[in-house]
């Protein structure tokens, strides 16, 4: 079958043209480390909520979230009308850049960032403007701030930004909000805030309130490990949130997916535990890479981010052949996530013998 078939019905071209998302595979008797999962099972309590949830499939679900969206109202201090509730926290950028740009507008964000944020703007025909990280791979909110024109509709900044795990810190953060025109929509996209251990980094639920037009986005589907069921949510200014509501799918997150949220919210302490757990082993494997002579921004994320370059597509490879499935983002590096603890060691030795292959000589030389 072709790669690429050729449609008989006339397509949108810019659709066409982009590249679908490929989720992260697995691989028999190895460590799946290319998704960013939480090799935690759910938390107490969640497989029972489940299952309950499960004996009225024949209905539809309550679209409306009540149950969850009171825990977050009551957690994060707002009223019912500025959480939102959506099926993963993609869903709802997806939501609000289509509430917010259309055709010919413009989409502003960090690159390399989160891969899907190229085709939102593409769906509703508004323009993607993909700012360059930095040299250490962070957002450079200043040339974010420059790229900002009568036609710029959205912003979205990502902390710790995925792939390369780098956090904007909180200065930065309401500085560059401060120069926002305040018409503007901000996303402060946080999937991975749970997991951050750097003290200097933004907090969006510190600057609920704060600007009328930043919304700020978490999910259930890392620190809490319900990626299975697709939840996250997000806050800010009720009639942002309503616009987004206008275009979300019917019916799109499952009672499940509702139940499962709002039993993981009553077990913080685990929860944490869980998290440190995660960073720990982050930050340990962090240490060891740079101690084997990787060039690798310090990670806040439940992952880290390996600059392979040229050599990317050899390097997710060479991972492959030794049991461990990396994500690879062609030209620039590798992602790989927290897993197991026995996925810890193969990590360290692979990537010992890819980094000593790639200091050896010119560039041109593969790495393994």
């Amino acid at each position: 079958m072709s790669d690429s078939p050729v449609s008989p019905v006339k397509l949108r071209p810019e659709i066409l043209a982009l590249p679908p998302y490929k989720q992260g595979t697995s691989i028999e008797g190895g460590f799946k480390l290319s998704s960013n999962e939480n090799p935690f099972p759910p938390l107490p309590g969640v497989l029972e909520a489940v299952e309950k949830a499960s004996a009225s499939l024949n209905r539809y679900p309550n679209a409306a979230a009540p149950d969850l969206t009171a825990k977050l109202a009551e957690r994060f201090g707002v009223s019912a009308d500025e959480v939102i509730i959506g099926a993963g926290s993609v869903s709802l950028l997806v939501q609000l850049v289509q509430a917010a740009a259309g055709a010919g507008d413009e989409v502003v964000y960090s690159w390399r960032s989160f891969e899907a944020y190229p085709w939102m703007p593409t769906l509703t025909g508004a323009v993607s403007v993909k700012v360059p990280n930095t040299d250490d791979h962070r957002h450079d909110l200043p040339a974010m701030l420059d790229a900002i024109t009568d036609r710029t509709r959205l912003i979205i900044v990502c902390s710790p930004n995925n792939p390369t795990g780098t956090i904007v810190t909180q200065t930065e953060f309401e500085e560059f909000m401060d120069a926002v025109p305040s018409d503007l929509l901000v996303i402060l996209d946080e999937a991975y805030a749970e997991f951050v251990t750097d003290e200097d980094a933004v907090d969006g639920a510190a600057l609920l309130g704060h600007y009328p037009n930043l919304v700020v986005l978490r999910t259930f589907s890392k620190a809490y490990g319900l990626a299975g069921l697709r939840v996250g949510y997000g806050i800010g200014p009720a009639a942002i949130l309503q616009a987004a509501r206008t275009t979300a799918i019917p019916l799109g997150i499952t009672d499940q997916a509702q139940h499962a949220a709002v039993v993981s919210l009553g077990d913080d302490i685990q929860l944490n535990e869980r998290v440190v757990d995660i960073a720990e082993r982050r930050d340990a494997l962090w240490a060891a890479l740079i101690d084997q002579g990787w060039d690798a921004p310090k990670p806040q994320g439940n992952f880290i981010w390996l600059p392979t370059g040229e050599h990317t597509a050899h390097a997710a490879e060479v991972y492959a052949e030794n049991g461990i499935v990396v994500r690879a983002f062609h030209p620039e590096g590798v992602r790989i996530s927290i897993g197991e603890h026995e996925s810890v060691e193969k990590l360290i030795a692979v990537s010992s013998k890819l980094v000593a292959t790639l200091s050896d000589g010119p560039s041109t030389h593969p790495i393994a």
